[in-house]
């Protein structure tokens, strides 16, 4: 296993607590409290990512590679 950080995004809910995103994955999750919706999204990006590399495992066949692109600050800020 290899740790990895992934930016989330928090924001209220109209009607009560935490809506939770992350910028780099299709992954979004709720909570009552900060604390909570922060636990849901980390197990939500847990199962993303073991779903995909089931998905991906005996299919990948190429090469990695790793880009570096310019973004806005506002995205990254």
């Amino acid at each position: 296993m290899v740790a990895r950080k992934f930016t989330v995004f928090l924001e209220s809910a109209e009607e009560g607590g935490f809506i939770v995103k992350c910028l780099e994955l299709p992954v979004a999750s709720q909570g009552e409290t900060r604390e909570e919706a922060l636990k849901n999204i980390k197990e939500a990006i847990e199962g993303y990512l073991e779903v995909k590399t089931k998905l991906l495992g005996s299919k990948a066949k190429g090469e990695k590679a790793e880009v570096i692109v310019e973004a806005p600050s506002a995205l990254v800020a």
